[in-house]
């Protein structure tokens, strides 16, 4: 019956605010289980791309996903620190191409302060073992100044010759500061999408000269040492937090990480960055998991209001299936109309669901790129995107079929018969 698509789209519009109704619910729903998902394969993305070249951390010994919370991604704080002579021996093996020491435990308005070496911008890889490079200015020469990542910049609204203070300790708000050392933004990076952003960099000299008149993490009474008399101190790291390392063969990395595990000197550990993202996505599988579960059952919840609708439309619509009975339709047709009408609106939820995601991706990406280092996918649509748009269109179809062949089962004389 080449007029039945034509009936139903009729029929379909004078049922609009009903059927409008259950179209948003299942866009919303299709909304947050994409939502989901596509958050879920950005983490893992941006959480892979953040350390890159970086054949192994070195640290206090600890749990390997410790270490990379803390050396990485600055989050948590180490067990214990690397004695400075442990650290020159590790660097001085034969197989160990490059180092990058960093130190931490300060920070500035929330945002941690990372002591290192110039090094650091030199061989410190991201991504696709991007380089770090500058949007202004340069790295840090000087005792007092400091490089601020994109995310710094951007929201403290710095700008080159900046004065900051630092303050003692990770906690985002610190009574105890370091306000006679104030340091200069001599560079600002830019944006890499990683910890990186939101992250100040000073030299390890700098954080030696800020705790010079400091013992046992507090400031020692009656006891000030100006800026300009620092110099005139040995500014050499005693400790710092961690160390990466670059290998001049990734033959030799179980080797050097043997070498690390076994240190004689003191007990630290060797993970490779990879088997710790590993981990850490083990333990985090569990929230991945319930996350996925609790959106695909809000998608069930709206094909079961789908279902709920077109099985409570069929009483109302009697009398029209039965005139499309009386007019040649059959029943197999009968059914075919209210399964495709169920497919076509679950087909325009999703499309719309999909479509209203790319928009919210689209604005909000460098808001939450600034604020969480999140990195969220720019491709309009992904693999396992398209496999759950089709579980959903799949779970429509089945779900649909109930009130189908009951529409299926309705005579023609049931349909005629007004009802008592």
């Amino acid at each position: 019956m080449p007029y039945l698509p034509a009936l139903a789209i009729k029929s379909a519009w004078n049922r609009r605010f009903t059927l409008g109704l259950i179209l948003i619910s299942v866009a919303l729903s299709t909304l947050l289980l994409l939502g989901v998902e596509r958050a879920r394969t950005s983490a893992r993305q941006s959480f892979a791309q953040t350390v890159s070249g970086t054949d192994l951390i070195v640290g206090a010994r600890t749990g390997a996903v410790q270490l990379l919370l803390y050396s990485i991604f600055h989050l948590g704080d180490a067990t214990n620190n690397v004695d400075w002579k442990s650290y020159q021996a590790i660097a001085s093996h034969p197989e160990v191409a490059w180092t990058i020491p960093i130190s931490l435990g300060d920070s500035h308005r929330g945002f941690p302060v990372l002591g290192t070496t110039p090094d650091y911008f030199k061989f410190f890889r991201y991504g696709a073992k991007h380089a770090l490079s500058f949007a202004q200015g340069r790295r840090f020469d000087g005792i007092f100044e400091a490089v601020v990542g994109a995310g710094v910049a951007e929201k403290l609204d710095y700008r080159l010759g900046d004065s900051i203070i630092l303050s003692h300790g990770t906690s985002g708000v610190s009574l105890v500061s370091h306000a006679d050392k104030p340091f200069t933004v001599v560079g600002i990076l830019a944006r890499t999408g990683t910890p990186v952003d939101r992250t100040v960099h000073v030299s390890l000299a700098a954080i030696e000269a800020i705790h010079l008149d400091w013992s046992g993490g507090a400031p020692i009474p009656g006891v000030s040492i100006p800026e300009k008399y620092v110099t005139k101190f040995d500014l050499t790291p005693k400790t710092i937090t961690a160390v990466l390392l670059g290998l001049k063969s990734r033959i030799a990395v179980f080797r050097v990480q043997r070498y690390v595990n076994e240190f004689k000197g003191e007990p630290l550990m060797a993970t490779l960055p990879g088997v710790a993202l590993d981990q850490l996505w083990d333990v985090m599988s569990i929230a991945e998991q319930s996350l996925l579960f609790t959106s695909a059952m809000v998608v069930a919840a709206s094909l079961a209001g789908l279902v709920a609708v077109l099985l409570a439309g069929l009483g109302e619509r009697r009398r029209e299936l039965a005139i499309l009975r009386s007019v040649g339709a059959g029943p197999w047709q009968i059914l075919l109309l209210i399964l495709g009408e169920s497919i076509f609106m679950t087909l325009a939820a999703c499309v719309s669901g999909l479509l209203v995601l790319d928009m919210l991706t689209w604005i909000s990406s460098s808001w939450i790129q600034s604020h969480y280092g999140l990195t969220l996918s720019n491709d309009p649509v992904s693999t396992n995107e398209l496999i759950l748009l089709a579980a959903i269109l799949l779970a429509a179809a089945t779900a649909s079929t109930i009130p189908a062949f009951k529409a299926y089962r309705q005579t023609l004389v049931d349909g005629l018969t007004p009802r008592i």
